[in-house]
């Protein structure tokens, strides 16, 4: 699961000429800056009298993501970039506006396993009604709603026609961006397998994708529990792998092309490639110890293999006294090279079939 920052979009729904909407938003924004920052967060404020969208006119439904329009397309884009969601929303007739509605009926599969949180106003009820009227329409798009809400009474936040809430307001504010971040990073494992970027893993519920510098701190943990074993076979600490500290992950997370195996926000496996010349180099392939035997490991090594491609052939890397690493490449085609190394370990290499 990465640990990059999380994207919530701060949504001002109300459209109406004159309306408190944008100075609420503003209000909030500004009143959860500091906080955003202490949890590494971005707010994106966005109104929806900005998006242009009309009564929803799609003639696809919002599951199938078909979007033939251009204000659909960058309505879903917006939705689709962010990890949850704060809803400024009043209360029309004991309901959310018909704007709030109307926006999210035009998407599906973009707002699915993200947080929701609210931001209401109003006089009597200080829109809470609103807020349980949206609370029914986002749980069928599979949005988790928050316990955390701020509700605003319009009469006791107004100074001299400025819109000026409690510190009471301020904490209530802070408190739901605090949950937010909590039930967003809680549910990217949910997340995660429906982005287009990844594809079905070897083992039921598992998925891979490629990992980059914000998932330096997985692989860390994941490449020193399995090369602690490897350093006891071959009776040496010298294995770069145990001693590469956070920085050292994130360059060469940077720098090579690494797949990582996921399932429910655990990093599984992983095996980085990158090309010099007509030789792909294969290396820190690596499965949890609790998966080892299940061919995890071979399906990496396919994996990583699918991307030699006109090179000359594959190498890769082991311990010269890993005798189980070594039987498993040679069953895959890999031979040890002539050339011997001074440092404990051997080199394989493969040659690419045309």
């Amino acid at each position: 699961m990465t640990t990059k920052s999380l994207r919530v979009l701060v949504l001002t729904t109300s459209t109406r000429p004159g309306a408190l909407g944008p100075a609420v938003g503003a209000w909030l924004t500004d009143t959860l800056a500091p906080v955003a920052k202490e949890l590494d967060v971005d707010l994106v404020p966005v109104a929806v009298g900005d998006l242009d969208l009309p009564f929803l006119d799609e003639e696809e439904h919002p599951s199938t993501g078909v979007h033939r329009h251009e204000h659909t397309r960058r309505w879903s884009r917006i939705v689709a970039e962010a990890d949850g969601f704060v809803f400024v929303t009043p209360e029309y007739n004991y309901g959310m506006p018909a704007t709030l509605k109307n926006a999210l009926d035009y998407l599906g599969p973009e707002w699915a396993w993200k947080p929701a949180g609210f931001v209401s106003y109003g006089h009597t009820s200080a829109g809470t009604r609103a807020v349980q009227h949206a609370k029914q329409v986002v749980t069928t798009l599979r949005l988790v709603p928050l316990g955390s809400t701020v509700a605003i009474r319009i009469t006791d936040a107004m100074r001299d026609d400025r819109f000026t809430p409690d510190a009471r307001h301020a904490e209530a504010a802070e408190g739901l961006l605090a949950e937010l971040v909590r039930v967003g990073h809680a549910l990217t494992p949910m997340r995660e397998p429906r982005h287009a970027d990844t594809m079905p893993g070897p083992l039921p519920g598992s998925y891979v994708r490629l990992l980059g510098p914000d998932d330096a701190a997985e692989v860390t943990v994941l490449q020193r529990c399995c090369w602690l074993e490897e350093a006891l076979v071959n009776d040496t600490l010298g294995i770069p792998a145990l001693h590469e500290t956070l920085e050292d992950v994130r360059a060469w997370l940077a720098e090579w092309d690494v797949t990582g195996l996921w399932r429910d926000g655990r990093l599984l496996g992983m095996v980085r490639t990158r090309r010099d010349g007509d030789d792909l180099h294969v290396g820190r392939l690596a499965v949890v110890p609790d998966l080892r035997g299940l061919g995890v490991g071979r399906w990496l090594l396919a994996l990583a293999e699918s991307a030699a491609e006109g090179c000359r052939r594959v190498l890769l890397t082991t311990g010269a006294a890993s005798h189980r690493n070594l039987a498993v490449y040679q069953r895959q085609g890999y031979a040890v090279l002539p050339d011997p190394r001074d440092d404990g370990a051997v080199d394989l290499g493969k040659v690419v079939t045309p």
